[in-house]
């Protein structure tokens, strides 16, 4: 498991992706009892956030987690043994950027055919996280200095139903209602 500041080097070494623009590299869908299945596909619908995923949510669309979005890198950099990035357990890892300056709330992605817009709820690593990558993958994510760079990723909400494959496109598009 890496340290604080191993994970700190490496996010300045390497940009977070780009900005504006960006690719799907890994898809989840989080089964249940901490298993993770990765699928190449998957369908995104304001009912059921991502269709397969445990967080269905179809008794409360409009909620701001229905879909979860990590960068790749720190997928790749928190990494360790037999512990892969997708055990983070976000349904997509991107290359992206998706720091609040880059991606404020309210900004719009497409992702794949679906629509998705960026919620104002942290995603914050948790105790599952800490005992998948350890406590200084846990204490970088959430340092509070760190946090505008949303390490640990980003929680949106499914505007329009769409799907969403390895290697689509991800594209950041204006809050509703600005140009």
């Amino acid at each position: 498991m890496k340290t604080f500041d191993e994970l700190e080097e490496l996010r300045r070494q390497k940009p977070l992706g780009p900005q504006g623009a960006g690719l799907v590299r890994r898809i989840c869908l989080r089964r249940g009892g901490g298993r993770h299945e990765v699928v190449t596909r998957a369908a995104v619908t304001r009912d059921e956030g991502v269709v397969g995923d445990r967080w269905r949510l179809s008794d409360d669309p409009e909620r701001a987690c229905q879909v979860t979005l990590m960068n790749a890198s720190v997928g790749d950099w928190i990494a360790h043994g037999d512990t892969l990035p997708e055990d983070a357990g976000d349904n997509f890892q991107v290359e992206l950027d998706l720091s609040e300056r880059t991606l404020p709330v309210g900004a719009r992605v497409r992702l794949g055919t679906a629509l998705l817009e960026v919620s104002d709820e942290p995603h914050l690593g948790c105790k599952k996280f800490r005992e998948r990558f350890g406590v200084g993958a846990l204490r970088w994510v959430n340092h509070a200095e760190l946090r505008p760079e949303r390490l640990r990723g980003v929680n949106l909400r499914v505007v329009a139903d769409g799907e969403v494959a390895l290697g689509d496109a991800v594209v950041v598009l204006p809050a509703e209602g600005t140009k």
